[in-house]
């Protein structure tokens, strides 16, 4: 930003100009003393509906698997799926001696946190403004006694706006992972990520492509339903990898649906796996 166009306040920009330099580590938030987290990936995308919240998910399921103590920040606050996929929506929050909140924990040992765990109901809405959103991502971060956690992953809510700008400059982020569709606007909607990513000099892992195609059950033959993938070339454009192609399987679907994400096996992630590991 020109300096006759600048506010002054870097929390609302995104640019790297002179003016943020000296003051650009302060944004980042501590955690609280009885916390420890080693690395926190961050689960994008530049629009909804492409399979994020599923992509984090499975991320947990295959380094929980792995031997790595493994969470789950659901930044995701107005739009939280998390907890319905591990079928642990009526946990709820407890509250540790020192006044910090103890997550959820799924039943292979991941630990969540997400606003619709301190719901009464789950259909409840959160009917709040960008900034009280990602005040409350802040306090997930922060007020959250989070134990030894070898990966955070944080499920993000599609596009550029207040949450992702609060996760890139508040909290330690190591690395992210952009999720994307094989339709043809896939390069306009991933260039906003990696340009944002870029800006906020937050390191991207690579692309990963949901729905990617339907493997015929009987034949085994690949169905573009959603047209042939770009994803490839969008990939070279950027100089990113491509991590994994996830398919189109009704399995994927009912164990979400059964809040059972934990017993599906994910073979696509293998090399997603290893590239969050080396983040």
């Amino acid at each position: 930003m020109s300096d006759t166009n600048c506010t002054h306040d870097c929390n609302t920009c995104g640019e790297n100009c002179s003016s943020r330099q000296t003051e650009q580590t302060s944004f980042q938030e501590p955690l609280n003393p009885a916390s420890k987290v080693k690395k926190v990936i961050g689960v994008v995308s530049g629009k909804g509906g492409v399979g994020k919240s599923l992509v984090t998910s499975l991320m947990a399921v295959s380094m929980n698997a792995k031997g790595h103590k493994t969470a789950i920040l659901d930044a995701d606050i107005t739009g939280p799926s998390i907890p319905k996929a591990f079928g642990i929506g009526d946990n709820g929050v407890g509250v540790a001696p020192n006044g910090l909140m103890i997550p959820a924990t799924t039943s292979t040992g991941i630990e969540v946190m997400s606003a619709n765990l301190i719901l009464d109901h789950e259909t409840d809405p959160v009917i709040w403004r960008g900034p009280v959103i990602a005040g409350a991502v802040k306090q997930f971060w922060q007020e959250t006694l989070w134990e030894d956690i070898d990966y955070m992953f944080v499920d993000m809510p599609p596009g550029t706006g207040d949450v992702p700008l609060t996760v890139f400059q508040s909290l330690p982020v190591d690395g992210i992972i952009i999720v994307t569709s094989p339709q043809e606007l896939v390069s306009m909607i991933v260039g906003k990520a990696v340009n944002m990513a870029k800006k906020m000099n937050v390191p991207i892992l690579g692309l990963v492509e949901n729905m990617s195609c339907l493997i015929c059950p009987d034949c085994g033959k690949q169905i573009a339903v959603f047209g042939e993938s770009h994803i490839d070339q969008v990939a070279k454009e950027y100089g990113l990898p491509v991590l994994a192609k996830i398919p189109i399987d009704p399995k994927i679907a009912k164990s979400v649906d059964e809040g059972a994400v934990e017993y599906l096996e994910a073979p696509w992630l293998e090399e997603t796996v290893k590239a969050a590991e080396s983040a």
